[in-house]
Parts: C-alpha cells; sequence; structure tokens
C-alpha cells in the first residue's frame, strides 16, 4: 500500500493556493479541471517533494474547487485519505471480512471507498491498470456515504 494524497475542499481556489504556495511554500505539480463535472483539482507537493512528486512517487495535498458555491461544515471539507494498492479486490476482500462496510465498490476494478471508525473516508485505487470487473463487485451498490 502507498500513501497518495489527502483531499481537501476549498471556497476560493486562488485565495487557497496564495497561502499553500506563496505563504506556505508548496508547490503546484498537476491541475485537472472538469467542465462536466463542474471542478478543478490541484495537486501540491512539499518543495522537498516535488520532483518525486512529478513523478508520482511522493504524497500530495489535492485541493478540490467546486465551481458552484456549496457551503462547508462539520468537516465537509475534509475529503478522504487515498493510497495505492496493489490488489483492490483482494483488499476489499480481507477489510469485508473483517467487518470493514465497502461504502463504494471496485466495480470498475479501480476505485473503493470506505470509511475508518472515526467515518474518515478512505479512496483505495488500484497500482497500475483497472483490474477486470467481477463479482460480486461488478454488481454491488454503494451503501451509505463515503
Amino acid at each position: 500500500m502507498q500513501y497518495l494524497h489527502t483531499m481537501i475542499r476549498v471556497s476560493n481556489l486562488e485565495q487557497t493556493l496564495q497561502f499553500f504556495c506563496d505563504v506556505l511554500g508548496m508547490v503546484e505539480i498537476n491541475r485537472k479541471s472538469s467542465e462536466k463535472g463542474r471542478f478543478t483539482l490541484v495537486f501540491l507537493a512539499a518543495p522537498d517533494d516535488e520532483a518525486r512528486a512529478r513523478e508520482d512517487k511522493a504524497p500530495m495535498i489535492e485541493l478540490t474547487y467546486n465551481w458552484d458555491p456549496e457551503e462547508y461544515s462539520g468537516g465537509r471539507n475534509f475529503g478522504h485519505l487515498a493510497y495505492r494498492v496493489d490488489d483492490i479486490y483482494a483488499l476489499c476482500e480481507h477489510l469485508q471480512a473483517n467487518g470493514v462496510t465497502i461504502n463504494r465498490p471496485p466495480r470498475d476494478g479501480h476505485m473503493a471507498f470506505v470509511r475508518s471508525p472515526d467515518g474518515i473516508s478512505i479512496e483505495l485505487l488500484q497500482k497500475g491498470e483497472a483490474l477486470a470487473p467481477r463479482e460480486p463487485w461488478s454488481s454491488m451498490e454503494n451503501t451509505g456515504t463515503w
């Protein structure tokens, strides 16, 4: 398992970038905008991690800016922890066997979400290419929120 990033939602992207980059000294590594999804993602790394982050080998902060205004309360601005895993199906089977609810099953062989006992959302991402869809995951519905 490899720690990837921590996602936080931001209400003002420019103001947040000014804080993280200009004041704190973080470095912008990547930016992606989705017209269809109406969001922008910006990945930041600490200066000493910049070279490794550009090779996807260091953890980053993912700033998520949703274009439609939303009031974030109760920790909603904190999104999730993300980990890259060797075999998403095997890990989800292990988690489920140990009483963990798979909130968003890995239907696509690529991504799943679970929650910690304290309700922290954890994203699991398949290392490399997505695995071929297979049961019981491909037909499993979402459970709760993630």
